[in-house]
């Protein structure tokens, strides 16, 4: 049998995830996924389309940058306009006008962020929505039944979200209720070449994560997600919380990694043999005036950038870089307008996007590991000082 070709995207059965080449020093992979409206090249960060759209860009300013997928919320989309109504519109895709792949999530973690006063039971959750404080009832045959008519290519299977802290006692009873659901999750209808995603739960413990992981495994989901750990918790338990999970999932299943959107994290994690990300991070600081660069974030409002004429960040080749100024940048900002955001949006995407697709050139080279060192060596989290 030939190994994949890498350069060749020629559709396959959708859920078909090809590894075609590993770094010989770590556990990152270049993989592509099929999916019913393309192939997804991995490892790729997801922009979060919430309400139906990434913020202040259209579909084609998505697509233009280079992005193959985003994410699509259950929880917000069938609390407005519906999910009966969006189905009537002909899907997710035709209502938004991407015509790329969408994941949804399952609203398990809106359930439990969100929402005041839930209760768990056996069947779901009982909430009360956020919008008007009406009762509302969410459980996993409500989560695939919404996804169905959304009709997006990956539904994530609804999960209970473990919070930070918890003791072993809930997030055992939370595991054990997760993988119930699964299986409920599993006998449900799907949306013509939907996938379906389970989700390692398991809190701070490694042998319960390795407990779920294998539980989910043997029931052979298209893919496999690793939550519960960007729910608050330090920022030295989330890469101990990947190696709990990720070592016992599937070699050639795609990888997950939900809620996480640092730079130094997703290359760590990509490291460990992570393929897929999301996060709102990009855009939301967007609309708080702050730019992610490859040096780490920094808010553009700051009074230094006054009269700055440089680009957010030296040497990018995104388009708000490529045009225009700090010091025009953090007018914008200052004064509200809805251009300002749009921009930093968009620098903010590009860098996700560029450092990813660097990330898969540098696997599909052998030399991933010594880019990452390289990357890491000049990045921190918070730098006031990008130039």
């Amino acid at each position: 049998m030939n190994p994949p070709d890498p350069l060749s995207d020629t559709p396959q059965t959708p859920g078909a995830f090809e590894v075609l080449a590993k770094d010989p020093e770590s556990g990152a992979r270049l993989g592509r996924l099929h999916t019913a409206h393309g192939v997804v090249h991995t490892p790729v960060f997801m922009p979060v389309g919430t309400q139906a759209t990434v913020k202040s860009l259209t579909p084609e300013d998505v697509a233009g940058l280079g992005f193959e997928i985003i994410l699509g919320n259950t929880y917000h989309l069938n609390e407005r306009p519906g999910s009966d109504l969006i189905e009537r519109m002909g899907g997710l895709h035709e209502f938004m006008g991407w015509d790329r792949a969408i994941l949804t999530d399952s609203g398990g973690f809106q359930v439990w962020s969100l929402a005041e006063l839930n209760k768990i039971t056996e069947e779901g959750v009982t909430f009360k929505s956020h919008l008007d404080g009406s009762r509302q009832f969410m459980g996993p045959v409500e989560s695939m039944a919404i996804q169905r008519e959304l009709g997006s290519d990956i539904a994530m299977l609804f999960d209970e979200c473990i919070p930070y802290p918890a003791t072993l006692e809930y997030a055992e009873k939370a595991v054990a209720r997760t993988l119930r659901w699964a299986k409920v999750c599993q006998e449900q209808p799907r949306a013509p070449g939907q996938l379906q995603f389970a989700i390692v739960q398991g809190g701070e413990f490694a042998d319960l994560r390795a407990h779920c992981a294998a539980e989910l495994t043997a029931m052979e989901f298209d893919g496999y997600a690793i939550g519960g750990v960007s729910v608050g918790e330090p920022d030295e338990l989330i890469l101990p919380g990947v190696e709990a999970s990720v070592g016992h999932l599937p070699e050639n299943k795609a990888r997950y990694l939900m809620g996480v959107g640092l730079l130094d994290q997703m290359l760590e994690s990509i490291a460990r043999g992570v393929d897929m990300f999301d996060c709102v991070l990009p855009t939301r600081i967007a609309r708080n005036g702050s730019a992610v660069t490859r040096r780490g974030r920094y808010a553009v409002r700051n009074a230094r950038w006054k009269e700055d004429t440089g680009p957010i960040e030296s040497g990018c080749t995104c388009y708000t870089c490529r045009k225009y100024t700090r010091a025009y940048l953090r007018h914008l900002i200052n004064c509200d307008e809805l251009l300002g955001y749009r921009l930093l949006t968009l620098h903010n995407l590009h860098v996700m996007q560029t450092v990813m697709a660097e990330a898969r050139t540098a696997i599909a080279q052998g030399v991933f590991s010594a880019y990452r060192r390289n990357f890491l060596a000049d990045y921190r989290k918070i730098n006031a000082d990008p130039a």
